[in-house]
């Protein structure tokens, strides 16, 4: 029955992708906070999708960590595509960290480039980083909330990789608050596997880390907490625990960005 659901659910996510892809198309046509309504609409679709066929449901615990209006960081897990089709519906208007060359591909980048994301240029380290502040000050700007896959990529639950020093660069140019964001998405929407779990994915926003520390500080407080609660989401769920490096052993690397998963999703 597992299979049957995931293969059916499969065929149905991506059919209707495509439909919606070229579907709304005429949205690049309006104002940008339409197509946004539209694309939030679209990531409902998927919500409904995965509980009616997969039984796959999402609870979201600490939305008082958010601030309520203004500008702020999300410093966010990412295990699964999954989450990458809920940030709409969670932040409303949020701008996602990432590469510069999706902005080309054909039909996902015009709705990145029109929804107005973050695009970092790889290359040079101090290129991809003055890339990366510049977009997320004129973000800052507007008034919308940024969000940052400080791992730079998707890390399967039980899997290790360092924090990047990008998120906190970010942190300190911009003086926000930055919010962890945990989750278990990966124990029920698995990283390049076919099946779909049923069951309830937890995604917890933590209390923010104040702005001001020092970088090197808001980072290794990020990790601790970030690493904690996903940990205890994802063995809650019956998925393994992450094992980590001693603390000397943990080291920062270039600034993240991530890869996006939804056609109409602008995230990795």
């Amino acid at each position: 029955m597992l299979v049957l659901r995931s293969l059916l659910f499969n065929v149905v996510f991506y059919l209707w992708t495509i439909v919606c892809c070229f579907g709304i198309l005429w949205t690049l046509f309006i104002s940008r906070t339409g197509m946004i309504a539209v694309i939030t609409w679209y990531m409902r679709t998927l919500a409904w999708l995965e509980r009616t066929i997969v039984g796959m449901r999402y609870e979201v615990r600490g939305l008082e960590h958010l601030p309520s209006a203004g500008p702020y960081l999300v410093g966010a897990k990412h295990q699964s595509m999954w989450e990458t089709m809920k940030l709409h519906i969670l932040m409303g208007d949020p701008a996602i960290v990432l590469k510069r060359e999706l902005l080309f591909l054909p039909i996902w980048g015009w709705y990145a480039a029109k929804s107005r994301q973050i695009p970092v240029s790889r290359g040079k380290k101090g290129q991809a980083i003055a890339s990366l502040i510049e977009g997320a000050r004129r973000i800052k700007a507007e008034g919308r909330p940024i969000v940052i896959f400080p791992q730079g990529t998707r890390t399967a639950p039980g899997e290790y990789r360092p924090y990047k020093i990008g998120i906190a660069l970010l942190y300190e140019a911009l003086g926000l608050p930055l919010v962890p964001m945990a989750l278990n998405s990966g124990v029920f929407w698995p990283r390049r596997k076919f099946l779909r779990r049923p069951g309830t994915i937890t995604i917890e926003f933590l209390p923010a880390i104040p702005p001001g520390l020092p970088k090197e500080e808001a980072l290794a407080r990020l990790e601790a907490v970030l690493e904690e609660a996903t940990d205890r989401l994802v063995t809650a769920a019956g998925g393994p625990a992450t094992p980590r490096p001693a603390p000397a052993a943990t080291s920062t690397a270039p600034a993240a960005a991530s890869v996006p998963a939804s056609p109409v999703s602008a995230t990795a």
